[in-house]
């Protein structure tokens, strides 16, 4: 007898796709689940997410305090409704991060008036005070935390020139302590890779057996090659929603720069953009990259797909991943792939080589000796990019993705049927 598909209350603090990968897994995997017999909604916070036609869609409004054009600005008093919004407005003033923690107390609230109308709950890497609370309530809970946030804090550290900078940013991190309390209440965790696994237990405090691997996909209604789209020489594309020095940008401008000098047609698309006050415009000046480097911020996956499909390489230069869905989003339109060994991506492309190249993580010189063979040889960029299309294609899809969380909602509802407190 076929089981019973479930009511899914899917949490994301950050729900848009454009800004970080947490908007595409909650985007992905909810169009799946409800592809599957599923119902989902999903409760976000700002910037909204774009979900699929049969996902429901709660908002959770925060203060937005973060938002383009006036990051870190100070809402008008009429703006404050609640003892929450005042608790986002101080913690943000005093330099610290507060959105996991006051999107989990809205969205507690909000769910515990909506008992009856969910039979699991899934939060995607929030794990602020308030999702803790929901497991105390006794709500079945999985967690998915695709990579420890204390690997992100290491790397801001290490490149912090100033010890008022390094103040800031052990304030803005501040934030993982709750977490971690939080984490320790989960009977189970997915991650997206065992580097990831690993990582998440020896710096976040996770035990072994609540963690458990479940692969992300990619969508390839949207990625796929386009051979009707003619290669430009020397084009490479990367893709980074974020300039932290965690993705790698500055190596990748240093081989640019590097490669220019026996190249000069070699040029740089970057999917994504600095943010404001980034030092990226400097890093580009310094080296003489100006009209070299191009931007492409809030483009469709359409724009996207032929923006690859356009490109000779494609470059995820990152330091560290819990996975990389640029990575997988390229193998799967056939560009071939140079990558760092940084984290998770060895387990994504596959050994150097076979399905794509990998270089030691901030090293210019190797970036820029990997991407000049490839531009160099045709024949490598054509088996590179379909070994990486068939590997996607075997390893990395969203049904499949869908499939297995799945199963951990079931085990969850199985673990809470069974630690139930027996009434009276």
């Amino acid at each position: 007898m076929p089981e019973a598909p479930l009511r899914i209350a899917l949490l994301v603090y950050r729900g848009n796709p454009h800004s970080g990968g947490q908007g595409v897994y909650t985007r992905e995997l909810a169009r799946e689940l409800v592809n599957l017999g599923h119902q989902v909604t999903v409760f976000a916070g700002q910037p909204w997410p774009e979900l699929t036609a049969g996902t429901a869609f709660v908002p959770v409004p925060s203060l937005d305090l973060y938002r383009q054009p006036d990051p870190f600005r100070v809402p008008k008093p009429w703006e404050l409704h609640s003892l929450v919004d005042l608790l986002e407005v101080a913690i943000m003033m005093t330099g610290a991060f507060p959105e996991p923690l006051t999107f989990s107390l809205r969205v507690h609230k909000l769910l515990s008036e909506r008992r009856a109308d969910f039979d699991i709950v899934h939060d995607n890497q929030c794990l602020g005070t308030g999702i803790g609370r929901l497991v105390d309530d006794g709500w079945p809970l999985l967690e998915t935390l695709h990579h420890p946030i204390t690997v992100d804090r290491r790397l801001d550290l290490s490149h912090a020139e100033s010890f008022k900078r390094k103040l800031g940013l052990r304030r803005w991190y501040s934030f993982l302590r709750m977490q971690k309390r939080v984490l320790a209440k989960m009977p189970r965790v997915v991650t997206v890779s065992e580097s990831s696994r690993r990582d998440i237990c020896a710096e976040m405090g996770a035990q072994p057996e609540q963690m458990h691997v479940v692969p992300v996909g990619v969508d390839l209604t949207n990625f796929g090659p386009l051979p009707e789209i003619a290669e430009v020489p020397g084009r490479i594309v990367c893709t980074t929603s974020s300039d932290m020095p965690l993705k790698g940008l500055v190596p990748l401008l240093e081989a640019l720069a590097k490669l220019r000098t026996e190249r000069p047609e070699v040029e740089l698309h970057v999917i994504g953009g600095p943010r404001q006050g980034s030092a990226i415009p400097g890093h580009i000046e310094r080296l003489g990259l100006q009209g070299v480097v191009t931007f492409r911020k809030g483009i469709t996956s359409r724009e996207i797909t032929e923006l690859y499909a356009s490109s000779q390489v494609a470059c995820v230069p990152s330091l560290y991943e819990g996975f990389s869905l640029p990575a997988i989003e390229a193998m799967a339109c056939a560009v071939p792939l140079v990558a760092t060994s940084g984290g998770a991506l060895p387990e994504v492309v596959g050994p150097d080589g076979e399905a794509g190249v990998l270089v030691p993580p901030g090293d210019p010189e190797a970036l820029a000796a990997a991407l000049g063979r490839l531009l160099d040889d045709a024949a490598d960029r054509r088996r590179l990019g379909e070994a990486g299309r068939a590997r996607v294609l075997e390893r990395f899809t969203w049904r499949r993705c869908a499939e297995e969380t799945v199963e951990h909602y079931r085990w969850v509802l199985d673990h809470h049927a069974r630690n139930r407190p027996i009434a009276g």
